[in-house]
């Protein structure tokens, strides 16, 4: 089965879908018409192309917008990432209760891929027009020949934990509302991500941490990043926020959470994952004679 049938897209701006104002937010994900997009945008605005999934086996229909350009009358927008964090839930139920974890990988590769596309169109060497690659999924300058591909930012985010079964939450000042999140951050040249853990740690709170360990990473294209994701445990010092990223910071037991971060993201995902109760011991005790 296709991901959408080829009269069917998905509209991007930016990191937005564009769709029709009657679509109900659980409809975006079945695409838009093709037609329809044409007959609404400027063609000079719209740039058609098709995204392949990474096993090849089928492509995702797309629509790149000029970021400048505002929906149209009877059109709306709504960020990919309040979508994922609305429309997803994995509660393990086989219940088809939201947005399956499956198709959100698949909207945001494409949501990945629509952005490099509109930020690639100029060689940033030569400034010359760049061309999608004939041979593989590439740009390529027509001036110079340099090949461009789609940018992956590797960033960390991390659980802390203490000693006293607590959670470390920090609230960041680009943060809607009032959510309290873990401590995230982007790898630098030159180091491993558990440096880059350890250091952004201590530069965002003031703190160190000790047993550093991979959980699991998920793609997080606002606009390309790659989200690798750790447990650590406290290890000394005592929370001093930046007041640059980090406004306020704090522990938290499993009674007393903040707001924190809507379902889809791998940093509500890491906290589900502690807020669970340990599994019991498995195993009968053995008998003594």
């Amino acid at each position: 089965m296709s991901v959408l049938p080829l009269s069917h897209s998905f509209i991007f701006r930016g990191s937005e879908l564009m769709v029709p104002s009657c679509c109900e937010n659980r409809r975006v994900f079945e695409g838009t018409p093709v037609d329809a997009a044409r007959a609404a945008f400027n063609p000079a605005d719209l740039l058609y192309f098709e995204v392949p999934l990474i096993d090849k086996s089928d492509v995702i229909p797309c629509f790149s917008l000029n970021k400048n350009v505002s929906a149209p009358a009877g059109w709306r927008c709504i960020s990919a990432r309040v979508l994922a964090a609305e429309g997803f839930v994995d509660d393990g139920s086989g219940v088809d209760a939201g947005l399956a974890a499956g198709l959100l990988s698949i909207v945001f590769r494409a949501c990945h891929i629509a952005q490099w596309v509109s930020d690639s169109v100029f060689c940033g060497s030569c400034g010359g027009k760049n061309n999608f690659s004939s041979s593989e999924f590439a740009r390529v300058c027509t001036v110079c020949g340099r090949i461009e591909y789609p940018r992956v930012s590797p960033a960390i985010i991390v659980r802390i934990s203490n000693d006293n079964d607590e959670i470390l939450l920090a609230h960041d000042r680009k943060f809607s509302g009032n959510v309290y999140s873990l401590i995230a951050g982007f790898y630098e040249a030159g180091e491993c991500l558990e440096d880059t853990v350890e250091r952004e740690v201590f530069e965002e709170v003031g703190l160190r941490v000790r047993d550093v360990r991979f959980i699991s990473s998920q793609s997080w294209p606002f606009p390309n990043s790659l989200m690798v994701g750790f447990s650590a445990k406290y290890a000394g010092g005592f929370i001093c926020c930046d007041g640059v990223e980090i406004e306020d910071a704090g522990w938290f037991n499993r009674g007393n959470l903040p707001q924190i971060p809507g379902h889809g993201s791998i940093a509500r995902r890491l906290i589900e994952e502690w807020r669970r109760p340990p599994a019991p011991a498995s195993g009968l005790l053995s008998a003594t004679r």
